[in-house]
């Protein structure tokens, strides 16, 4: 069993009328199955209403499953008993930092958790040093967060979770409220805490750049898992994803449109740094002249 484990996870939104009676089931998610492994980068991808915010939210025990289990580190979310264990396992982080931040400083904000955790102080100050850190801001520890952008907000509120050592960090939209460099930022810091701290990281983004480094891919629909792979497998089949109303690499889109052209190139390309080595490999086999017709089809 990994770190995170779901077994036919199902979960229903209730209407309820005046009276306060079910009127109506919204099926939000629908018979998943899950295995994400300790230390593995995750990402999870669906349009709007996919479902994979509230997947996110079953792995922190803030929603309990309708039908099926989910386990964090081996425990039932439905186990009372275990709910603050669960929540120090896998914290989340989610798309509005201002949400999160209640500290009028940094460092306080950042201590807030492990304190209410009853950590010692001197630990307390070890933890907040540690993480503030790991994510690129302690020069700003003395600052107002209100003082601070958008990307710097979320890697405080990120420093915040990690403060608390989770094994396992959620991260629910997390960069989108940001503009590109805050987007930057956040991604860069999380697969560093990936990397160095061995923290296993949840992403759910709908930005495809932010997930072409992952382990595993999960793409959402309809509440359902509808594919799963690597980076590679999973952007390699374009026509399958647009079918789910979602986008692809600027890479993975140029590489198709050469390859709808006649151009014999790999399926799988993710990164303009493999785009630019794929097209030179090309060029080396078939000459300069199609690889000409390059401009044009980008320029369309």
């Amino acid at each position: 069993m990994g770190i995170i484990s779901a077994a036919k996870l199902a979960f229903d939104y209730l209407k309820l009328d005046e009276n306060g009676n079910v009127e109506s089931k919204i099926r939000a998610v629908d018979g998943v199955d899950l295995d994400i492994k300790a230390g593995d980068f995750i990402a999870i991808l669906g349009h709007n209403g996919s479902g994979k915010s509230t997947l996110a939210k079953h792995m922190n025990a803030i929603l309990l499953p309708s039908e099926g289990t989910l386990y964090v580190d081996g425990k039932d979310t439905q186990d009372e008993s275990k709910l603050w264990e669960i929540r120090q396992t896998a914290g989340m982080v989610f798309q509005n930092p201002d949400n999160q931040i209640i500290g009028t400083i940094v460092d306080e904000d950042v201590g807030f958790g492990p304190e209410n955790m009853g950590v010692p102080q001197q630990e307390i100050w070890e933890r907040v040093e540690k993480s503030l850190r790991s994510v690129g801001m302690w020069e700003y520890r003395s600052h107002s967060p209100n003082k601070l952008s958008g990307g710097q907000k979320q890697r405080v509120a990120i420093a915040g979770v990690v403060a608390m050592r989770p094994k396992c960090i959620v991260l629910d939209e997390p960069t989108a409220m940001l503009d590109p460099n805050g987007r930057k930022e956040v991604i860069r810091t999380v697969h560093e805490l990936n990397r160095t701290e061995h923290v296993t990281v949840i992403l759910i983004t709908h930005y495809m750049e932010e997930v072409i480094d992952a382990d595993k891919v999960f793409v959402m629909d309809a509440g359902k898992i509808v594919m799963q792979g690597t980076p590679h497998e999973v952007f390699g089949r374009v026509e399958e994803l647009k079918s789910y109303r979602l986008d692809v690499p600027q890479a993975t889109l140029v590489a198709h449109q050469l390859r709808e052209k006649g151009f014999d190139l790999r399926p799988d390309i993710l990164s303009n740094e493999e785009l630019v080595e794929e097209l030179q490999k090309y060029r080396a086999a078939h000459g300069k002249q199609r690889i000409e017709e390059t401009k044009t089809c980008q320029s369309e």
